[in-house]
């Protein structure tokens, strides 16, 4: 057992890089440095589900703040789970959980029909499918060879660009009068500036950080022109504690269970794409059993979800795109990151003060994070060998992955479980690539094609995954 105090003088070396335990005076910036990364994103989805039941009178305005602090405070459990672990609970692999996009819009119509209660109900409901169908997951890893993975890790980097375009133009388009504005766009560009600066002239330890100085210096170059907004931070109580069914006991409905169970399926594609995509970053080959943990753990976090108060929870991409910038692979990173978004969930007004950060700043860091994500993929695909089947693969998968992407109401006439499958571009090019390397990639044609090649294809169907 490491002691607490070796950890805080100098940290603990374990058997592979993911295992290292950085010393505190380390630990604490880059962990800090995951939270600004993901802060934006995380307290995304309580502010439009709940910003739409409060038009709808299913809740009242005041409910908003309480609905982020629960927000962040089972994120931070929820980060906990999957980067420490316990039995059978947890990839062990620094990922950062955050509410997933995938359920807004089922959820706003759930509350419409029945209420904020049945909600909660069916996002317990999912959490409970997601951890008895984990196992089942694990025995699919065949099904992501080097061609799938790379296609889907590509397509997360390339889908993640509209939130980092709308966070570098200031907020979103339509909304924010100020959207797109000279000051925002060069505050957006100077941190991105700042950002390349540090990697390419920076010692080593400030490069691990960059991201963190480039949101610092970006928010403080911001404060004399103005575009910061600290207000909140006198409005908000120093401590908050989320109560478990702060809004009633769960309701059960069929539908809205139904319609969670096929988000569900969605998030633990996503989720795979995402352990795949780290697992390749940190050089530590993801197997069937700890994928099946990984997910089991979002099934938990999902529950806590429902019981807590917020909603169901999934890997957070961008923070994928900060371990392949920083090339920190500990997971220990995420551990002390969950205990940053614990303790904002239980002081709103620190959380005030990282909500203080301009959107646009985020921007500028945003364009390298998830750049990050696609160039992984590329690397990931540069182990394939590509025939003219294999172009096919990625090419369609990367236009199904981007349809909704380029044309967010493209679906908007389809059923409602056909916009949860295909709404999200990492689900449907996921989906996509799996099916695509199933059919072109068959026995028969790897056969015929080991026939004219001294070697075999190792990006089949059931060549080895990562």
């Amino acid at each position: 057992m490491v002691s607490l105090t070796k950890v805080i003088t100098g940290g603990h070396q374990g058997k592979h890089p993911v295992d290292d335990i950085p010393p505190l005076a380390k630990l604490a910036p880059l962990g800090l440095q995951h939270v600004l990364a993901m802060y934006a994103g995380a307290v995304a989805v309580p502010l439009i589900v709940g910003g739409a039941l409060v038009a709808q009178g299913k809740l009242q305005s005041s409910d908003l703040p309480y609905l982020i602090t629960a927000d962040l405070f089972v994120a931070g459990i929820a980060t906990l789970i999957q980067a420490i672990g316990f039995w059978r609970f947890g990839v062990r692999l620094p990922l950062m959980q955050g509410c997933t996009f995938a359920a807004v819009a089922p959820m706003i119509t759930i509350g419409s029909q029945y209420g904020i209660t049945a909600i909660y109900g069916s996002v317990i409901a999912s959490g409970i499918f997601m951890m008895l169908l984990a196992p089942v997951f694990g025995r699919l890893l065949h099904l992501f060879p080097p061609l799938v993975t790379g296609t889907v890790i590509l397509i997360i980097g390339l889908s993640l660009m509209p939130v980092a375009a709308n966070w570098f133009g200031g907020g979103t388009p339509g909304v924010t009068e100020d959207f797109g504005s000279p000051a925002n766009i060069g505050l957006g560009a100077f941190t991105l500036i700042v950002i390349i600066a540090l990697e390419r002239f920076g010692p080593e330890a400030i490069k691990r950080l960059s991201i963190l100085i480039g949101l610092v210096i970006g928010t403080v170059v911001a404060v004399p022109f103005g575009m910061t907004d600290f207000s909140g931070v006198s409005e908000q109580n120093w401590v908050g504690i989320t109560m478990p069914f702060h809004f009633g006991l769960p309701s059960f409905q069929i539908t809205a269970i139904i319609s969670m169970l096929i988000v569900a399926l969605v998030i633990m594609t996503e989720t795979t794409g995402d352990i795949l995509a780290v697992g390749e970053i940190v050089d530590k080959k993801v197997e069937p059993r700890q994928l099946s943990d990984g997910l089991r753990a979002d099934g938990l976090s999902t529950v806590l979800g429902g019981v807590f108060n917020t909603f169901p929870y999934t890997a957070f991409a961008q923070n994928v795109g900060l371990v392949a910038i920083t090339g920190v692979k500990t997971r220990h990173v995420a551990s002390f990151a969950g205990i940053i978004l614990i303790l904002l969930g239980i002081l709103p007004k620190l959380g005030a003060v990282v909500e203080g950060v301009p959107l646009s700043v985020l921007g500028g860091a945003g364009i390298a994070l998830f750049g990050m994500v696609a160039a992984s993929g590329v690397r990931t695909l540069s182990q394939v060998r590509f025939n003219n089947t294999n172009v096919l693969v990625v090419a369609i998968s990367v236009g199904v992955g981007l349809l909704p992407t380029v044309s967010p109401t493209l679906y908007e006439d389809f059923p409602t479980w056909f916009q949860t499958i295909f709404d999200s571009g990492i689900s449907a090019g996921a989906l996509t690539a799996i099916l695509l390397n199933m059919l072109l990639n068959s026995e028969t044609l790897q056969r015929k094609f080991a026939q004219d090649s001294d070697t075999p294809p190792h990006d089949a169907v059931r060549g080895p995954a990562l």
